[in-house]
């Protein structure tokens, strides 16, 4: 990306502007009539640019809903950089894995979102995979933090225990205490019987 001394140049924050205005245009759409029920035509009427434009942002109707991924894989890899001294790494991701849980609680908006894709099987199945990609970046700070290589077979299984306690969590019915179950075998390992 051009920047200048003040920031980024008129064609990035044009640019930049078109792919809020598509996420913007979409969610409020797909919250008002359900998924389903809209075409990407009707999202990219509701933007004013065409349907090339809108699939040069956004490479599938899905993508319009996850516009944040940068933002997620960011975050979940600051859990473990900048995680407080004396926090261990699993104590780390519990508290990251309780907070994403309590997402749609959060506000009106946060709700509605969830409430659309928790209600829209595509979106479930394309928000796993999605959440799922980040394993690779999460196995790699895993692995720096420990001082092991990065093909370290426990790191990349903790990544992606780590990351499916969260996805189970979300079809849990008390989604707190299935994040707390699925820690406490990752720390405390199985113990039949208990």
């Amino acid at each position: 990306m051009t920047t200048t001394e003040t920031g980024p140049g008129r064609r990035e924050r044009k640019k930049a502007a078109t792919h809020q205005a598509l996420a913007d245009a979409a969610m409020r759409l797909f919250l008002e009539r359900g998924y389903d029920d809209v075409t990407v035509r009707e999202i990219a009427d509701a933007a004013d640019v065409s349907t090339t434009t809108l699939l040069k942002h956004f490479p599938s109707k899905e993508a319009l809903v996850f516009d944040m991924d940068s933002e997620v894989e960011a975050r979940l890899i600051a859990v473990v950089e900048d995680r407080p001294p004396g926090t261990s790494l699993l104590d780390a991701l519990r508290e990251y894995t309780r907070g994403r849980i309590g997402y749609g609680a959060g506000s009106e908006e946060a709700a509605g979102f969830m409430g659309l894709v928790q209600g829209t099987p595509a979106l479930i199945e394309y928000w796993h995979k999605m959440w799922m990609r980040h394993e690779g970046a999460l196995c790699r700070a895993i692995a720096a933090d420990l001082g092991v290589p990065e093909t370290d077979p426990r790191c990349a299984a903790l990544a992606h225990l780590a990351l499916e306690a969260s996805a189970l969590a979300q079809r849990a019915a008390d989604p707190v205490r299935t994040v707390d179950a699925a820690f406490d075998l990752l720390e405390n390992g199985w113990r039949a019987g208990n």
